[in-house]
C-alpha cells in the first residue's frame, strides 16, 4: 500500500455536537471536495449559535469564511454544493410553525446570497424533507400529508441550482395502504425517484416522476415473505442514487417472530433501461455467525445490531455493500462500533465475495458518532475504508483498501498522524473527504496535550 505523507496541516476551529440522540442523522459538519480543483468547503460547529462555510485551497489557506447563524428552534438539515454555490439548509421550528431554509453561499467570493423559504407547515406536522441531487443541482422539498397518523401525500417543489422553483406536484399515495415513510432521492437530470417499503414490511417499491411527463413509471420487488413458515421482513434499509441516475436499495430481511436475520438482498431500479435486476439473496446462516466469531474472536449468540451504512460502485461497475455492528452497552457504557460486513456484487449484479472485517472501537455515548465508525469511498476499482482504532499500541487513522472485484482487503496501514488517544474529541469524521484518489482531507487532534483540532492533508505516494 502506497505511504501517506502529511503535506499540510493548519489549525481548525470546531466545537462538537452533542446530541439527547446519538443516532441523529441531522448533524451535516462535513467537507466537500470542488470538482476541478483541489479546493474544498467545509460546514464546521464554531459555537452553539453559528455553523461557518469555509472554503480552503490546495495549500489549505483559508480563502472565504461565510458564517451560518442558528436560532432558538433551529438545526443543520443538510449541506451540498454545486458548481456556483454552497447550500446550506436549516430547520426552523416553534409554537407557530415550521419550515426549511436554504442559505446559499457564492462559491467564488464567499458572500451569502438570498435566502430561501421552502417546505412551510404547522408545528404539529411532521418535520418537512428535503434531497438534494449528487451535483447540488437538483433540490427537492416536501411537507407531509397525512390522516390518522398515516403517510397519505408529499406536497413538494422542485428547485434548479438557482433555487428558482420549475415544479410544484404532489406525489400521491392514497392507493397503497399502509407503508414506511417514503424517502425522495433527486437525479443530477431532475428526475425524482420515491421510495417506499410496503406490504406489511415485506415489498420494495420505486415510484419515478418527471416534470416534463406526466406518466408515473413504478417498479416494486418483493423481499420478504413467508419461507419455510417464516414471516420475513425488511428489518434495515439503504437506498442510494449512484452515478446521479441509478437507484440501488439494499435491504437486511428478518425472521419477523423471532428478529434473527435472514438474508441480505440487493435492488437496482434503472429505468432508463426499463430494467430491474434483483441480485440472488445472501443468506445469514449459522455458517455465517460462525465465521463472524471466528474472526473477531467474539462469542455472539446470533447477529444483531448490524446497520447496512454504504452502498457503492466503483469504476468498474462493481458493487459494494457495507453494513456496520454498533451498540450502545447501557447507560453509562461507552458506544462501540465493531466488525464490518462486507459484501461484494460483480457487474451483472451476482453475488461474489464478502468479507467481515474486524475492528473494536469505543467512545462515550456523547462522542459516540463523531469519531468511531468508519469512511468509505470507491477510489477507482477499490473501495478505501478509514477507522480511528488503537492497534499494537497505536492509536491512528488506517487505512485499508477492498478490491471490488476479488474482495481482499489490505491489513491496516497507520497514516501517521498520531492522533491522541483519550476520551476528548480525536477524530472527526464526518471532515474525511477524498480529493482524488491519492488526496485525502482529515481533522485531528494530534495529542492529549493538544486541545485543538488540526486540518491535515494527506498525499499518496
Amino acid at each position: 500500500m502506497a505511504q501517506a505523507q502529511r503535506v499540510r496541516s493548519t489549525p481548525f476551529a470546531y466545537v462538537p455536537e452533542h446530541s439527547e440522540d446519538p443516532y441523529n442523522q441531522r448533524v451535516h459538519v462535513k467537507t466537500l471536495a470542488l470538482p476541478g480543483s483541489q479546493d474544498f468547503i467545509i460546514l464546521s460547529h464554531r459555537s452553539a449559535s453559528e455553523y461557518a462555510v469555509e472554503r480552503y485551497d490546495a495549500d489549505l489557506k483559508k480563502l472565504w469564511t461565510a458564517t451560518v447563524p442558528v436560532g432558538p428552534g433551529e438545526s443543520m438539515e443538510a449541506f451540498a454544493r454545486n458548481d456556483q454555490q454552497a447550500l446550506v439548509v436549516l430547520h426552523h421550528g416553534d409554537e407557530t410553525g415550521q419550515h426549511l431554509l436554504i442559505q446559499p453561499v457564492d462559491l467564488k467570493t464567499g458572500q451569502k446570497l438570498a435566502a430561501k423559504k421552502v417546505a412551510e407547515g404547522g408545528p404539529q406536522e411532521r418535520r418537512p424533507g428535503i434531497s438534494i441531487s449528487p451535483d447540488g443541482t437538483q433540490l427537492v422539498a416536501w411537507r407531509y400529508v397525512t390522516r390518522d397518523a398515516q403517510i397519505k401525500s408529499l406536497t413538494a417543489a422542485h428547485y434548479d441550482r438557482q433555487l428558482g422553483k420549475l415544479k410544484d406536484r404532489t406525489y400521491d399515495f392514497r392507493d397503497l395502504g399502509s407503508f414506511f415513510s417514503p424517502s425522495v432521492h433527486v437525479a443530477n437530470d431532475g428526475t425524482q425517484y420515491v421510495a417506499l417499503i410496503g406490504d406489511d414490511n415485506q415489498k420494495l417499491t420505486v415510484r419515478r416522476y418527471r416534470d416534463q411527463e406526466a406518466d408515473i413509471k413504478v417498479m416494486s420487488v418483493a423481499v420478504g415473505g413467508t419461507f419455510g413458515g417464516k414471516k420475513v421482513t425488511v428489518r434495515d434499509s439503504q437506498w442510494r442514487l449512484l452515478d446521479g441516475q441509478t437507484l440501488y436499495a439494499a435491504a437486511i430481511c428478518a425472521d419477523y417472530a423471532s428478529g434473527e436475520y435472514y438474508s441480505l438482498k440487493l435492488v437496482k431500479f434503472d429505468f432508463g433501461t426499463a430494467d430491474m435486476k434483483f441480485a440472488p439473496e445472501f443468506k445469514f446462516t449459522p455458517e455465517y455467525l460462525a465465521e463472524t466469531n471466528k474472526l473477531t474472536g467474539a462469542s455472539y449468540k446470533r447477529l444483531d445490531d448490524i446497520y447496512l451504512s454504504d452502498v457503492v460502485r466503483t469504476e468498474d461497475q462493481n458493487v459494494v455493500v457495507i453494513a456496520e455492528h454498533k451498540a450502545e452497552e447501557g447507560p453509562d457504557a461507552p458506544v462501540r462500533a465493531r466488525e464490518l460486513h462486507v459484501f461484494g456484487y460483480n457487474e451483472f449484479q451476482s453475488p461474489t465475495w464478502h468479507q467481515i472485517i474486524a475492528k473494536n472501537q469505543a467512545a462515550p455515548i456523547t462522542e459516540s458518532f463523531t469519531g468511531i465508525g468508519y469512511r468509505a469511498a470507491p477510489i477507482g476499482n477499490d473501495v478505501q475504508v478509514v477507522t480511528l482504532e488503537k492497534l499494537k499500541d497505536k492509536t491512528d487513522l488506517y487505512l485499508r483498501k477492498i478490491a471490488a472485484l476479488p474482495g481482499t482487503v489490505t491489513e491496516p496501514k497507520a497514516l501517521g498522524l498520531n492522533v491522541a488517544n483519550d476520551q476528548q474529541v480525536a477524530y472527526v469524521k464526518d471532515f474525511t473527504a477524498w480529493l482524488d484518489g491519492k488526496t485525502m482531507i482529515v481533522v485531528t487532534r494530534p495529542s492529549k496535550k493538544s486541545a485543538a483540532l488540526q486540518l491535515n492533508k494527506l498525499v499518496f505516494k
